[in-house]
């Protein structure tokens, strides 16, 4: 028999998320304990490994859960759906850096709630299909990526950065480019999450290949790449402490 999928629910109002178990619970899916900050959140989701997370905004705490989003993608990289009340444009430009599955205006309901998390776990049982499939294949310590009719053997730490153009990455390698039919969060589910950061919505780097660091850019290879404010405190923190 399969088991259920695992939903993780990340709500600083009690209320909202008992509502939101209840609702979950009664749609055949298992519910993790609810928790309402962003290390309460972290802490949840390594323990209990849940399948997707519906994540709210505004969380209790100094930090919320666009700043949670970005942590799950440079480390769990788990599909989640943002949860909020607000639905201004500068939320909502903050919130597309974080690539969220889906994005819910409260309030919602039962039949919305179901169909945006179906359709989230569709595509990312898709995507993990897709990435099997072709363009890439990892082994230890290098990426194998189509080049024409054969694959190139990429080493990782050959690797300077990775630039995203619609559904490509591009890599930068010390010697040449390669195009990879792919998404940034996707490809970046082949890398040592130790060695590459993402910068900006647009742009992952080789640690060890920075040269110069600045607050609004950074210097690889010569080339100057933008860091956006939304991943800054990712960067230094990362440089400054080494993990």
């Amino acid at each position: 028999m399969m088991s259920k999928l695992k939903i993780g629910v990340v709500e600083d109002e009690v209320i909202i998320a008992d509502n939101l178990c209840a609702i979950l619970i009664s749609l055949g899916y298992e519910v993790a304990e609810p928790v309402a900050t962003y290390e309460e959140a972290l802490f949840m989701i390594r323990n209990e490994k849940p399948d997707l997370l519906l994540l709210d905004i505004q969380l209790a705490g100094k930090r919320d859960g666009i700043e949670l989003a970005m942590e799950i993608n440079r480390e769990e990289r788990i599909p989640f759906i943002f949860l909020t009340a607000n639905a201004d444009v500068a939320t909502v430009q903050r919130a597309k850096e974080a690539e969220p599955a889906a994005y819910l205006v409260k309030p919602f309901n039962k039949n919305e709630l179901y169909a945006a998390i179906e359709i989230c776990l569709f595509n990312s049982r898709k995507n993990k299909e897709e990435r099997e499939q072709a363009d890439s294949l990892v082994i230890k310590d290098a990426i194998f990526i189509r080049d024409g009719s054969a694959f190139q053997k990429v080493k990782f730490a050959d690797i300077l950065y990775l630039e995203s153009e619609h559904v490509y990455v591009r890599v930068h390698t010390i010697e040449r480019k390669f195009l990879v039919r792919s998404s940034m969060q996707q490809f970046l589910e082949y890398l040592n999450p130790k060695k590459f950061l993402r910068i900006h919505r647009s742009y992952a780097i080789n640690i060890d290949q920075l040269q110069t660091i600045h607050a609004d850019h950074v210097m690889i290879n010569l080339m100057e790449l933008p860091v956006s404010k939304n991943y800054r405190e990712a960067l230094f923190c990362r440089v400054q402490f080494g993990g």
